[in-house]
């Protein structure tokens, strides 16, 4: 199965945990691409991100979680790859392909709860992603969170970013179709 990690962070040289999950993946011989370094103008290679996409069987998203959302240029690929006549309506260039986000939210998972101090999930925060997934046709699988990002201490990165490369390296994930709704 082949893997390709679309790393999305505009401040990676400032960054901790998204520089180790990243390092650790193409350490395992996985593809990183770093998005921002690619596009810093916003100015996406549209051909090009579809032929890697439509040439790889896991799509990984990968971003750190800025104001509960993504970095911007995640919704700029989305709005400029993802369109109709090739992902939807009638395009099935991603039927099938499964798609996961690797994301990493500063706060620990008890601020991502209904009444936790976000009042949120991180599955409520996500939904878009699952909902996008549905109109692309892709297999949405259940998210890799690394949460506490601000906090983690180097032992806790070093064993975050083995964990990634362990569940990059699964032939098969688990399919998040129900993603978050039994969650309080």
């Amino acid at each position: 199965m082949k893997t390709t990690i679309l790393l999305f962070h505009p401040h990676l040289d400032q960054s901790r945990v998204n520089k180790a999950l990243a390092n650790a993946a193409k350490e395992a011989g996985f593809e990183v691409r770093d998005m921002y370094a690619l596009y810093p103008d916003f100015k996406i290679n549209v051909e090009k991100e579809r032929e890697v996409l439509e040439n790889t069987d896991r799509i990984v998203f990968q971003f750190p979680v800025y104001w509960y959302s993504s970095p911007a240029l995640v919704k700029q690929y989305e709005d400029d790859v993802f369109t109709g006549n090739w992902a939807y309506n009638g395009g099935k260039a991603l039927l099938d392909h499964e798609w996961l986000l690797a994301v990493s939210p500063g706060a620990d998972q008890d601020a991502y709860q209904k009444d936790g101090r976000v009042h949120y999930t991180m599955p409520d925060l996500l939904r878009p992603y699952q909902a996008t997934s549905v109109l692309i046709k892709t297999k949405f699988m259940t998210p890799f969170i690394s949460y506490n990002a601000s906090n983690m201490s180097d032992d806790e990165l070093a064993n975050r970013a083995q964990e990634y490369v362990q569940y990059l390296k699964q032939p098969e994930l688990q399919l998040a179709e129900r993603y978050g709704q039994s969650q309080a």
